[in-house]
């Protein structure tokens, strides 16, 4: 821009031009000095080099000059005005590390950078050939600020164990998406190890086959060395026992009690096993009384479903060790009317409730690519929802929709808050279960 200098004094004059303010590293005034006779008139060029980098931040920037007169320095003054710096986008991610090995899991980390001056909203993925490898990504959606970084923590999980056997090699690639451009994919690779090491599996199969064949001699010789042993005592007995002489064996009157001490014997068994059929009859009473106290109770289900028009899956809420957390983005999940988490009360103070929270715009935002949570209530604007005749579920802070980011229609796809349009992705319909 131009900035013109009018000499309205009486004598020769020389001005200095000297920019201040946050913009003055970036603005450059040509010449830097100037000198006016009197009445006359001036002209000097500022120009303003803004940096591609997020101090910049894209808005408005004020900006000023200071003109100061060298015959007259109390006449000083500050011409002020306003330069726009247009907003621009550049993401970067990295693998740290791009390798990792391991038997079950690999933990690698994913740093996202947001190099613009511009916040930017994302959503992560992974995939690989031959869906070998299942993903676990905390957190799934990410909200950079300008100039700052987000590491989001990634666990790879190999859908087949390797028992046995050399390691296997398993590219992947993770995927950085954002509305309106192409996913930034960067690619890793994780080191499958078998289980067991291969020379255990030598030592534990030599190790069987022994076992079996011992198994199998000593099944083999048992039998003879214990049947010559047996004879043996067998005949060492019969020879060491007398054979009784008829004196001896006359005495045939003593049996003669041996009946009535019979007959009692048994009358004692069946007492001993009376008592014990009493116990055991009392035991089972006592089993049977205590089974039945124990009884689970049912959780009753309130609310109804919200389907989504474009991916007929429901708004769901992710749960961590079964329970709800506060702060928890809001995704899509296939339908199933036995889960709570997928259960919404619309109540008459406009909030929307599941799992004793409310639906919620996060940092209670206006901004398109604001991140749908829930949290706990509190009264908050950002917590108001109500439905349209258009099927629409709309946060009356805003004038805003509840939109599935980037017209996903997977499991697993986050909402978001976004200027409503005539689109599948932002219809939603209750569904009474």
């Amino acid at each position: 821009m131009r900035l013109r200098v009018r000499n309205t004094g009486d004598v020769v004059d020389e001005y200095r031009f000297e920019p201040v303010g946050d913009l003055a590293p970036w603005t450059r005034v040509e010449p830097q000095t100037l000198r006016l006779y009197p009445g006359t008139t001036g002209t000097v060029e500022v120009s303003f080099a803004v940096p591609r980098t997020p101090d910049a931040a894209a808005g408005p920037h004020p900006y000023a000059v200071r003109i100061t007169p060298t015959e007259h320095p109390e006449a000083t003054t500050v011409p002020e005005g306003n330069v726009t710096v247009t907003p621009f986008t550049e993401v970067r991610a990295e693998l740290v590390p791009p390798v990792v090995k391991g038997r079950l899991r690999g933990r690698p980390k994913l740093a996202v950078d947001n190099l613009g001056n511009t916040k930017v909203t994302a959503s992560l993925s992974g995939s690989d050939n031959g869906d070998q490898l299942s993903y676990d990504l905390d957190p799934g959606n990410v909200q950079i600020e300008p100039g700052r970084a987000v590491f989001v923590k990634t666990r790879l999980k190999p859908r087949e164990i390797i028992w046995f056997g050399s390691k296997q090699e398993r590219p992947y690639t993770l995927a950085v998406q954002r509305s309106g451009v192409d996913p930034l994919e960067v690619e890793g690779k994780f080191v499958q190890r078998g289980f067991l090491p291969g020379w255990l599996a030598t030592v534990l199969g030599m190790t069987l086959a022994l076992a079996v064949a011992f198994v199998i001699i000593w099944l083999t010789y048992k039998p003879d060395v214990r049947s010559l042993a047996t004879e043996q005592m067998a005949q060492a007995e019969a020879g060491a026992i007398p054979v009784p002489s008829p004196a001896l064996s006359a005495p045939a009157a003593l049996p003669s009690a041996g009946p009535s001490q019979v007959e009692k014997a048994p009358e004692k068994e069946e007492e001993d096993t009376g008592d014990a059929a009493g116990a055991g009859s009392e035991e089972e009473e006592s089993s049977g009384d205590g089974g039945g106290q124990e009884e689970e109770e049912s959780v009753a289900l309130v609310g109804d479903l919200i389907v989504g028009n474009g991916s007929d899956r429901c708004v769901t809420v992710p749960l961590e060790k079964g329970k709800a957390v506060d702060g928890t983005g809001l995704v899509l999940q296939d339908c199933d009317p036995e889960a709570a988490n997928q259960r919404w009360d619309f109540r008459g103070d406009g909030t929307v409730r599941s799992m004793d929270m409310c639906m919620d715009v996060a940092w209670a935002s206006k901004d398109d690519g604001a991140l749908i949570q829930l949290a706990r209530c509190s009264g908050n604007p950002a917590q108001t929802f109500v439905t349209s005749d258009e099927q629409y579920l709309i946060n009356p802070q805003s004038l805003k929709c509840v939109d599935a980011m980037w017209s996903g229609t997977a499991n697993g796809t986050g909402l978001h808050l976004w200027t409503c349009g005539d689109t599948p992705n932002q219809k939603w319909q209750r569904q009474s279960v």
